[in-house]
């Protein structure tokens, strides 16, 4: 046996595991309590920092309680990065095997898409983007394209994993396949496609004049926000559509609605303050706001400390149910597809 063998073989120590759990509790409680914005309303921030110990401790009491199984699922992923990797990759290249056009079938959607929103809020109505930030006026079409490329990435990506089972049905039904990285294969080769999407969303944007700066390099983190948040509820929904074929069509109703509640095409400053708060809920908006904060305010993302711990927090959270449902239905997937 191989060392790496070895190594993949070895199982973490759950003491070590749980001492790692108490250890980042306690930095993330210690951050709260000792953050302090003076420009913020202390009623509010007394508030956040509340909610945010709350949630803090839910979670780690959880993961704590239910190490064994939370564990199993990263656990499978980490051993099968390897084939994770060449299914993905070969799920794309299969994706529009054998159309004329071939893989430019995942670019024109999205792209016409945008085009017709532009030409409706762009042109006949005129729509421009005021970023309150640092009072800079952007073109709409390059404020849009930064909402919508993290959106898409969320619909396909979602779309993709939630149907990860069905699809694989023939790979499900195989007793010795670890059938937990179906989701994250779909999820990889939407990622394939993403990145694209963002190397065109830039190209735009230096077109328009907007110079390169360091807060660009935080796409890539706002990327992985959006990846392991589509993943944790991907395990959820390809687990629950297995027994539930509906499902398919109330994301896709869902989705309809999140486009113009998350916000993508319009400006939340134009809500009243008080009702924002009911919008940044959504997790979807911290990554979406993020993109266009980083393209066009210039800010770093824990600059917004309460809205990145309150993502976090709510990810790990829907990460870690998707896990228990996944694993308390996957040993039925067989006998029903």
């Amino acid at each position: 046996m191989t060392d790496s063998k070895k190594t993949a073989g070895k199982k973490f120590p759950k003491t070590a595991g749980i001492a790692i759990i108490l250890a980042v509790a306690a930095i993330i409680a210690a951050i709260v309590l000792l953050h302090h914005n003076p420009l913020a309303d202390p009623g509010e921030e007394i508030f956040k920092k509340t909610l945010a110990m709350i949630l803090t401790g839910i979670s780690a009491a959880g993961a704590i309680i239910l190490y064994d199984k939370l564990t199993v699922l990263p656990g499978e992923l980490w051993s099968s990065r390897e084939l994770i990797w060449k299914l993905a990759a070969n799920d794309f290249k299969k994706r529009y095997a054998g159309s004329t056009m071939g893989r430019f079938w995942a670019f024109i959607p999205p792209i016409v898409t945008v085009l017709i929103y532009y030409l409706v809020f762009g042109l006949i109505f005129k729509s421009r983007a005021q970023l309150a930030a640092n009072g800079i006026e952007t073109p709409y079409v390059v404020w849009l394209m930064a909402g919508y490329v993290p959106w898409f990435y969320f619909s396909e990506a979602l779309g993709s994993g939630t149907s990860a089972m069905i699809e694989y049905n023939y790979l499900v039904k195989k007793v010795v396949f670890k059938i937990s990285i179906l989701p994250i294969i779909k999820i990889l080769a939407a990622t394939f496609i993403h990145v694209i999407f963002i190397a065109i969303l830039l190209i735009m944007y230096f077109c328009y004049g907007f110079e390169p700066s360091f807060y660009l390099i935080q796409i890539l983190y706002y990327s992985l926000c959006m990846f392991i948040l589509v993943l944790g509820l991907s395990y959820s929904t390809c687990a629950i559509v297995v027994f539930f074929k509906d499902l398919n069509q109330i994301i896709n109703i869902v989705l309809q609605l999140g486009i113009w509640a998350t916000p993508i095409l319009w400006d939340i400053t134009i809500i009243p303050e008080q009702y924002r708060i009911f919008f940044k809920l959504n997790p979807v908006f911290y990554i979406v706001n993020g993109y266009r904060s980083c393209l066009f305010e210039k800010q770093w993302f824990f600059e917004d400390f309460y809205s990145t711990m309150f993502f976090w927090i709510t990810t790990i959270l829907i990460f870690g149910i998707g896990s228990l449902i996944f694993k308390k239905l996957k040993v039925h997937f067989a006998d029903v597809l």
